[in-house]
C-alpha cells in the first residue's frame, strides 16, 4: 500500500511555537499520516521545525507578504520531488488555494496516481457582506476561481456548503461539513469563577450583555455601541461588555466615548476560557453584530452555556436558536430589550 503523505498549505504561524494548541493539534493531526509536511506563510526566517517524529513545518521566509504564495509553489514543488506527496490540503481558499492549484498542476500526469487537493474553507465567502472591502473582494474572486478545481472540499457550516452548490454548482458529494469543535460537556459542567459573575463584577448594571470577539472591522461592533445608546433609554441601568482584542479597539472606545456611553459600555481584553465561559452564563445575553462569519464559535459556546443570543443572520447564529436581527441599531436595540 503506497504511504500517505500529505502537504499542508497553511497561514497559522502559531505552529512554530512550542506548547501552541496549534501545534497540538497538528500533532494529533499527523496520526492519521504517515508523513505530513505544513509550509505556513510567513515573512520571519524560521527554519524547519519538527513537529513530531512524522510531522515537519516550513516557513516560505517570503521578504514581503505578496510572495508568499510563489515562494509556497516552489517550497512546495522542492517537498512533492523529494518525498513523493499524495495529497495537498489548503486552509483557504484564495492565496493558499493558489499554490495548491499550481502544484496540482505541475505534477498532474507526472506520477502513477494524481495528488488529490482539498481546499478548506472557514469563512462565509457567499455573505453579500464578505466583500466590504478590497481585500475580500480580491479573496473572493480568486475562491470562485479555484474552488471548482478541488477534488475535496472542507468546509465548517452547511451554509457555507449550500452556496458552494446552489452558486457554483458544486456536487455536493465533493464537500464535507466539519463543524469547529465546541466542547458542549465541558462548557455546561465549567462552573462560574469567583471574579467572574459579570452581575457580581458590575453591580451597578441591572442588566448585562455580553459580546466576545475580536475587534476588527468585519465584526461591526460599531453597530452593537449605536444599538446601546438605543437600550438605555429603555433600560438606563443595562450594562455592555466588551470582551476582546483588535485593531479598531481604540476606535471603538473614542465611539463609546463620543455618544456619552462610558457608564454603560465596559471594554475588557480578552479572557481565557474558563473566565469566557463564566462570562457566557452569568450574562442576561449573548450579542453578535458580524457582517459574517464562517462559523461563529462564540455563538455555538453562548448556546452551550445557556446564555440566550441576538445575532445578525450569520455562522451558526439559527442553528444555535439566536434571535436574528438585520444590521440596523433600532432592530438590535428592540430585540435585547424584548429578549429580557
Amino acid at each position: 500500500m503506497q504511504p500517505r503523505k500529505l502537504l499542508m498549505i497553511s497561514t497559522d504561524r502559531k505552529i512554530f511555537e512550542e506548547g501552541s494548541s496549534v501545534r497540538a493539534r497538528q500533532m494529533e493531526y499527523a496520526k492519521n499520516w504517515d508523513e505530513v509536511h505544513i509550509i505556513v506563510f510567513d515573512t520571519t526566517k524560521n527554519i524547519e521545525t519538527v513537529i513530531a517524529s512524522n510531522c515537519w513545518a516550513y516557513s516560505t521566509k517570503s521578504w514581503t507578504k505578496f510572495m508568499y504564495p510563489f515562494d509556497a509553489i516552489r517550497l512546495g514543488k522542492f517537498i512533492i520531488e523529494k518525498r513523493g506527496i499524495t495529497d495537498i490540503t489548503c486552509q483557504d481558499s484564495s492565496l493558499t488555494a493558489m499554490a495548491g492549484v499550481s502544484l496540482k498542476k505541475q505534477f498532474q500526469g507526472k506520477s502513477a496516481t494524481a495528488i488529490s487537493l482539498e481546499i478548506q474553507i472557514h469563512e462565509d465567502i457567499g455573505s453579500p457582506n464578505f466583500a466590504y472591502n478590497i481585500s475580500n473582494k480580491i479573496r473572493k474572486i480568486l475562491s470562485l476561481s479555484y474552488l471548482p478545481k478541488a477534488d475535496h472540499i472542507r468546509v465548517v457550516s452547511n451554509r457555507i456548503k449550500k452556496f458552494l452548490v446552489d452558486t457554483l454548482g458544486i456536487n455536493d458529494s465533493l464537500i464535507e461539513v466539519r463543524p469547529i469543535m465546541v466542547d458542549i460537556e465541558k462548557v455546561k459542567n465549567t462552573p462560574i469563577l469567583p471574579g467572574a459573575d459579570l452581575h457580581k463584577k458590575y453591580p451597578q448594571f441591572q442588566k448585562v450583555v455580553l459580546m466576545a470577539s475580536r475587534l476588527e472591522r468585519e465584526k461591526n461592533i460599531e453597530l452593537a455601541i449605536r444599538a446601546w445608546k438605543e437600550v438605555i433609554k429603555m433600560i438606563p441601568k443595562a450594562g455592555l461588555i466588551i470582551v476582546g482584542r483588535g485593531s479598531q479597539s481604540q476606535k471603538l472606545q473614542a465611539q463609546s466615548r463620543n455618544l456619552g456611553l462610558t457608564q454603560n459600555i465596559v471594554f475588557e481584553p480578552w479572557a481565557d476560557y474558563s473566565t469566557l465561559i463564566s462570562y457566557y452564563k452569568s450574562a442576561d445575553l449573548f450579542l453578535n453584530t458580524s457582517l459574517f462569519e464562517g462559523y461563529g464559535m462564540t455563538l455555538a459556546e453562548a448556546k452551550a452555556a445557556g446564555c440566550k443570543i441576538v445575532s445578525t443572520d450569520v455562522g451558526v447564529a439559527r442553528e444555535a436558536g439566536a434571535k436574528i436581527v438585520g444590521w440596523e441599531k433600532g432592530e438590535v436595540a428592540e430585540s435585547i430589550v424584548k429578549m429580557w
